[in-house]
């Protein structure tokens, strides 16, 4: 039994002994590693402390979301909790996706990466299911087109330059807002719509961590007003980014990123055939 403000001890293994001091508070704040023959000052064992989350993780949790959320749609729409957890997917991704923009070393190949998964990824709707909606990739594609013409814009401080951010702007407008008007007897719409388009691009131009962390929760908010219902969850991947430490992670898992979504998607559609014919 923990004793406050002293040490307890016991045998780990023969010639071995181990030692935790307790504070004041009852936990195990150091540990020590005693040789039995030990005549002088304990060696410190080293306590990994809770350092943050990396872009890493929160790439996992967002994919992890987002398959919730489709098995959810597709596979188990009783179970409102998958689709709850679902909101978190979206707003992670586009934090995720700012970042990418401010770090990556060739910006034309990030964004020639979106949209090429773009591409292939409508092309996959419209064999599949005759659909015409554009996939979360669409949006994050017309966040990148216009971070890079309103950063553009500001860095050169010229007429000329605000000419690309005015027509960057106007673009995810319409494309966002006037073309599903206009195709408005078909399924035409873009996932998340232009408040989606518009999250990258709020994190991006933060200055700071919780001045970020401030402009990602109103356009979260944003998304709630626009969609209402369950888009209000959103707001739990708030307190997740506030544990962003700002780092990568050790592992590059970009690959697994870009090609994990179509995978599940096809996976989900088959399984969604199958129950269909079972059915």
């Amino acid at each position: 039994m923990a004793v406050k403000g002293h040490f307890i001890s016991f045998r780990a293994r023969p010639g071995r002994f181990f030692a935790a001091r307790i504070d004041n508070s009852g936990e195990n704040v150091v540990s020590y590693f005693y040789p039995e023959c030990h005549t002088g000052v304990p060696m410190q064992i080293q306590t990994k402390k809770f350092a943050g989350l990396t872009g890493n993780q929160l790439k996992l949790l967002a994919l992890f979301a987002m398959t919730c959320d489709h098995v959810g749609l597709q596979l188990l729409p009783q179970f409102i909790l998958l689709r709850i957890i679902g909101r978190l997917a979206a707003p992670l991704f586009a934090c995720m996706i700012a970042e990418g923009c401010r770090y990556t070393h060739n910006r034309g190949r990030y964004l020639g990466r979106l949209l090429g998964m773009a591409a292939l990824c409508q092309i996959a709707y419209f064999a599949a299911m005759r659909s015409l909606y554009q996939c979360i990739f669409v949006t994050f594609s017309l966040s990148v087109c216009l971070i890079y013409a309103l950063d553009d814009a500001i860095r050169r401080r010229t007429p000329v330059s605000v000419l690309p951010a005015a027509a960057a702007l106007a673009a995810a407008v319409f494309i966002t807002v006037g073309l599903p008007q206009i195709l408005i007897h078909t399924d035409f719409d873009v996932d998340y719509g232009l408040w989606g388009v518009m999250l990258p691009v709020l994190v991006y131009f933060g200055r700071g961590k919780w001045e970020k962390l401030a402009l990602f929760a109103v356009g979260v908010s944003l998304l709630g007003l626009h969609y209402g219902g369950i888009q209000w969850w959103g707001l739990l991947s708030v307190p997740l980014l506030a544990l962003y430490n700002g780092q990568k992670g050790r592992r590059n898992i970009g690959p697994l990123f870009y090609w994990y979504y179509p995978a599940h998607l096809v996976v989900i559609y088959g399984l969604s055939l199958l129950l269909a014919q079972a059915g």
